[in-house]
């Protein structure tokens, strides 16, 4: 059994804990339990058979809206699974997706794990040099494309040759030596499952690079079926098959959260918004698609709210449960904000590494009679680890912290679903011999276990041997009336080491000055805890994923002479 084990992670360090070796024999003392296979063929079969009713609504490109089915997906799913394995793609090899939102990537996650091979999501917002690696990385064989991206793909492609190139074309025909995805899929016969060991991998994504080359994290089946039952929980994204989930994360980004997984899990509804994702966009599917659950960074939903509140009675958002929240801190102006107009967020932490659920913030019910602003002080957090997930901190003497919500120390984190290592064998340093993963998130833990994110470790501001917590500063910054959005970087000083900068995007039509900021902080920080530099600029830029680009702010004003 070991050597069948070490046979299925030839292919990369996956998305699983199977570190302490497996029972070869059914029975050592008494009967034991069926030995069902955890493999993402029982969730899409119970799709097909149980759910395949459930609607998915979609938008095409040109803002044009049409209708599937959970089962008609899974259908298709079946013929593009044949239709690669004519290809030659075989076992454990790659098929990468250039996609949006939209079902032909529903089906390509439905189709690519059930037939042995691995779905590899690529995000067209990164650079070519960064595609062209992972493509490279990952030893990708074919990818599947929306015509609308072909201008990316075609840069990434004169870096790195496919095989096969598969587009998915919106006016019926593909570029030459290229093949078109529908007439690939109806070609061929509806695919018969083979059987598919639990710990083979099943789906690939990388990481930002933020700190470096991206690196793949590889998620086995076993640990997809486990996130998808986990996150159906009631206490975690409380997922059902009466709910109608919109994705605003994309589904190039850790697997949307798992989100389309978890809805096939549990036969919900999935509305796919294909690459609209502006306010007004995103504001008509929720309110004419009755959507119950949906989910993305805060960034979108800053917009989302502004436009919110100059229309306030132009959207019906009566269905809409509930509004998963993740990927950076989210200030208390934000939960204020759609609390005023009825609508709840619930925020969530987690990495890529992480499959990416770890946290969830829902208010426990020791708190159900507190005050409103130990309530919100509370949702501010990223919540207690989910079930199966595992979390501790360390501080920078080595020990681990107490949960006092007064110590801070670098998150550290294992599961089912947390990677054991990266595809290659990079960044073995994050891993502990114990099996923990070291995620660079700085926190601090209080006495229920609940976590407060207080910084990613690079970005922690260390002003005179003290720590300054740059996500602190923001939130409330952006709780003052006239900012829309604000970033903390550190900037090298002299006498203090590092000393904290504010970049402020104000809204539209308001004024603030410095000084008024700087008042606006009194009190919530001590005096030596405020920036003195604050400037104004028009845009905070983003990374891929929409965060706060932190690394282009430190390269424009490091070196710049403060005012």
């Amino acid at each position: 059994m070991l050597s069948t084990i070490e046979a299925e992670h030839e292919e990369g360090v996956m998305s699983d804990t199977a570190r302490e070796g497996v029972i070869s024999e059914r029975a050592c003392e008494g009967l034991m339990m069926d030995d069902f296979p955890l493999s993402l063929r029982a969730v899409i079969e119970r799709a097909e058979t149980l759910s395949f009713r459930r609607p998915v609504v979609f938008r095409r490109p040109d803002g044009s809206i049409h209708r599937t089915t959970l089962g008609e997906c899974a259908a298709r799913a079946r013929r593009l699974a044949a239709g690669l394995a004519a290809l030659g793609i075989g076992a454990g090899e790659r098929v990468a997706t250039m996609l949006w939102n939209q079902p032909e990537h529903l089906e390509a996650y439905l189709a690519i794990p059930p037939m042995g091979a691995v779905i590899h999501t690529l995000n067209p917002r990164l650079h070519t040099d960064e595609l062209s690696f992972i493509a490279a990385d990952a030893a990708d064989r074919a990818i599947i494309v929306d015509e609308t991206l072909l201008d990316v793909f075609e840069a990434l492609r004169a870096e790195w040759q496919f095989e096969h190139v598969i587009v998915v074309s919106h006016s019926g025909s593909a570029p030459d030596a290229a093949l078109e995805y529908e007439s690939l899929t109806s070609a061929h016969e509806p695919m018969d499952w083979p059987e598919i060991g639990e710990r083979r991998a099943a789906a690939m994504c990388y990481t930002s690079g933020t700190t470096g080359r991206p690196k793949g994290v590889l998620y086995s089946h076993r640990s997809v079926v486990l996130h998808s039952l986990v996150t159906a929980l009631p206490d975690t994204m409380g997922v059902s098959t009466h709910d109608v989930i919109l994705p605003v994360v994309p589904m190039f980004h850790a697997n949307a959260w798992g989100l389309p997984y978890a809805a096939a899990f549990a036969g919900a509804a999935l509305v796919l918004p294909g690459p609209r994702l502006d306010a007004e966009s995103v504001l008509d599917l929720l309110a004419g698609e009755r959507v119950t659950v949906t989910a993305g960074v805060p960034t979108v939903w800053m917009s989302v709210l502004q436009a919110i509140e100059e229309q306030p009675d132009r959207w019906d958002l009566s269905a809409l449960k509930r509004m998963i929240v993740g990927g950076s801190a989210v200030p208390r102006s934000l939960l204020e904000g759609f609390d005023r107009h009825g609508l709840t967020i619930l925020q969530a932490w987690g990495m890529t590494e992480t499959s990416p659920l770890g946290s969830m913030c829902r208010v426990p019910p020791e708190l159900d009679s507190a005050s409103t602003e130990d309530r919100y002080d509370f949702r501010a957090r990223q919540g207690i680890a989910v079930p199966f997930i595992e979390l501790r901190a360390r501080g920078d003497d080595g020990e681990l912290i107490p949960w006092n919500d007064q110590a801070m120390g670098e998150l550290e984190v294992r599961g089912p679903w947390v990677a054991a290592g990266y595809h290659g064998g990079a960044g073995q340093e994050k891993f502990t011999d114990d099996g923990w993963f070291q995620t660079g998130d700085v926190v601090r833990i209080d006495e229920h276990g609940c976590i407060r994110i207080t910084d990613r470790a690079k970005d922690l501001v260390k002003s005179g041997g003290e720590w300054i917590s740059s996500v602190d500063l923001e939130n409330l910054l952006m709780a003052h009336p006239a900012v829309a959005e604000a970033a903390v970087i550190a900037i090298p000083d002299e006498r203090w080491g590092e000393r904290p900068l504010a970049a402020i995007v104000l809204r539209e039509g308001q004024e603030a000055s410095p000084d008024d900021l700087r008042q606006h902080l009194t009190g919530q920080f001590a005096k030596w805890q405020i920036p003195e530099r604050i400037e104004f600029i028009e845009e905070i830029p983003r990374t891929a994923t929409g965060k706060f680009k932190k690394t282009e702010l430190r390269e424009r004003f490091v070196q710049a002479v403060a005012r």
